[in-house]
């Protein structure tokens, strides 16, 4: 879903009324109210500018882990499938089950390293080099994906709500994205810089309760417009109520059959069982756990939200609170698409008619105007200012993670180790600037962003290349004792090199360059690995770095296993189990098995 088209549909002539920029006023009052109470709360070291002095509560953690990963794009490219496909894309948020795995296997090991971020853990279970490879690569990681969606869906945001916006400096006029960019990036930079992880994290409770409610309030208002739950179920049909369609191969059911994709350029190579062209069922089944685990798992994106909790029990339940938050989005975000679709097909508001084609289908190139059309039509003055601040609070929750990520990366696990004598409140500064740069590196990126084609897809796929190798070095290096730094060095060093050569041989096409416009020539090399699905590519890139890791462990010597004693199950002591078997009862026990309920529950009524 190309992200260029996010807000097409967006009218030329903004809606927001006075009562709305009162609310918007409203919800950044109060975001600066706890900055300030953040920042003069704040100490000058590293444990509290980093990982706000490890004392965030089970609830802040929760919170802030759901909106780093909640961003603007996710909410408006999630109703826009919603539109399109029916619920087939909420597999990804009932990944839910990722955080148990989160909160029940990897928080022990985390919080008896006592480390500040996953490269770290990773030099103390294999090796220093490790976590220099896993550093730099989180860090061009989150340059070219988190930086780049986020300050795109800035631009998006203001160019819908304020069209007509501009400002004109020295006779060049600046439109609406690229005012609206940078606000965004300078004002949650601003309260990143000064506060560290406990603004970031304090920031995101706050926005959490905004989301949620802005985002429910669209959708009871969209139900009660259409009539109700029964008149969804109605117009929409059981094909979009089906969520089991992208995991059941094609020609099990007389619907389905296989879909050999095509265009005028012979792509023929994407061959696979599709639902619609678009969702492959076998990347669907097992690529999307691998990215998952990885990315709920391993990423220092999430994973720092836990380990600012005082002890396991702490992390342990702030991350099953983010794994119920993680099931709000099938109903907060991909519903509201569906209800776009049936006010639409319903003509009960004639407003979004235009956004269905002559087939009764909403029509692809507009389908990600779903959210923000209902938004601009369907609310009431004040209710639509709340939203409005949901969509923001999304937005600037998610780029403040990643901006405080990055100067921890940086600080932590680089700049430390080149200056072990710098002190507490040296090591805070340079945080603060390698922030600030990440800032100049937004910036700079706009019009990259602004000119680029199928940016979402390509973003989505970035994460496919680049994952695997962590997710084999981090599963395996837990449960597998006898692997060791020889084999986690060799499987990062050619995994990565294999997803960064996808990505390289990608990026020309995707950013739509002189000489690229149609791609490679067709049957050539290049053409051939560019045209290979992304998902299955990722699948190929995890099995070559388990057989490498595993090849290369066993092919040097063992470990020292007392030097990596309670970092793996084979290594674990019986005190270590006996803490952990103490830090947990019967309320995290029932916590995560709801969750698990309400998964299953899920899937057995989203079956068309």
């Amino acid at each position: 879903m190309p992200i260029a088209l996010l807000f097409q549909t967006a009218p030329a002539v903004s809606r927001i009324t006075a009562l709305d920029w009162t609310m918007i006023a409203m919800y950044f009052g109060i975001l600066l109210c706890v900055a300030w109470w953040v920042v003069r709360k704040s100490k000058n070291n590293v444990a509290d500018y980093f990982l706000a002095g490890r004392n965030l509560g089970w609830w802040v953690i929760g919170a802030s882990i759901f909106a780093s990963n909640i961003g603007s794009e996710h909410i408006v490219g999630l109703a826009g499938s919603g539109a399109t496909s029916g619920v087939a894309m909420a597999h990804y948020e009932l990944h839910a089950w990722c955080l148990l795995v989160l909160a029940w296997v990897f928080v022990p090991f985390y919080m008896r390293s006592m480390v500040f971020t996953m490269p770290e853990f990773l030099e103390r279970r294999f090796n220093e080099k490790s976590r220099y490879v896993l550093s730099i690569v989180s860090l061009i990681t989150f340059v070219i994906s988190k930086i780049a969606v986020g300050i795109f869906a800035g631009g998006v945001v203001f160019a819908t709500l304020l069209p007509n916006m501009q400002l004109t400096i020295g006779g060049t006029t600046i439109d609406s994205f690229w005012i609206g960019s940078v606000l965004v990036i300078v004002l949650t930079g601003l309260y990143t810089t000064l506060g560290g992880m406990r603004a970031v994290a304090y920031n995101d409770a706050v926005q959490v309760i905004v989301l949620i409610t802005g985002s429910f309030l669209l959708t009871a208002y969209g139900l009660v417009k259409l009539g109700g739950w029964h008149e969804l179920r109605y117009w929409c049909g059981s094909d979009m109520f089906n969520l089991w369609k992208p995991l059941i191969p094609a020609g099990v059911a007389s619907s389905w059959s296989p879909v050999l994709q095509t265009d005028a350029a012979g792509k023929v190579i994407r061959e696979a069982w599709y639902f619609n062209g678009n969702f492959p069922w076998l990347g669907m089944l097992f690529c999307a756990p691998i990215i998952g685990l990885w990315y709920w798992c391993t990423d220092q994106y999430i994973v720092q939200r836990a380990l600012g909790a005082p002890n396991e029990k702490v992390a342990r339940e702030g991350s099953i609170f983010a794994a119920f938050l993680k099931l709000f989005p099938v109903y907060l975000f991909i519903i509201p698409g569906l209800i776009c679709y049936a006010l639409a097909r319903s003509g009960k508001v004639p407003a979004l008619s235009g956004m269905i084609g002559p087939d009764g289908n909403v029509i692809p190139a507009i389908s990600n105007g779903a959210f923000p059309n209902m938004v601009q039509y369907l609310l009431p003055p004040g209710i639509r200012g709340i939203v409005v601040a949901g969509l923001l609070s999304a937005l600037m929750g998610s780029l403040a993670g990643v901006f405080n990520a990055c100067s921890t990366l940086f600080t932590v696990d680089l700049y430390e180790k080149w200056n072990k004598g710098a002190s507490q409140a040296k090591l805070v500064r340079v945080g603060r600037t390698a922030t600030m740069v990440m800032i100049v590196i937004a910036l700079a990126w706009i019009p990259v962003i602004k000119g680029a084609q199928g940016l979402y897809t390509y973003l989505q796929s970035v994460q496919g290349y680049l994952a695997p190798p962590i997710f084999v070095v981090f599963f395996f290096g837990v449960f597998w004792k006898r692997l060791n730094g020889q084999g986690a060095l060799w499987a990062m060093i050619v995994g990565f090199a294999l997803g960064i050569s996808r990505m390289l041989v990608d990026t020309p096409v995707t950013l739509g360059l002189s000489g690229y416009e149609k791609g490679y020539p067709q049957g050539s090399f290049l053409w051939v690995v560019n045209n290979i699905y992304f998902q299955y590519f990722s699948v190929l890139i995890t099995i070559v770095s388990a057989v490498v890791m595993v090849g290369v462990s066993y092919m040097t010597a063992e470990p020292d296993y007392q030097s990596i004693q309670s970092l793996t199950f084979g290594t674990t002591t019986r005190e270590d189990v006996r803490k952990t078997r103490a830090s947990w009862g019967r309320g995290e026990v029932m916590a995560s098995a709801l969750v698990l309920v309400c998964i299953l529950g899920g899937y057995l009524y989203f079956r068309g």
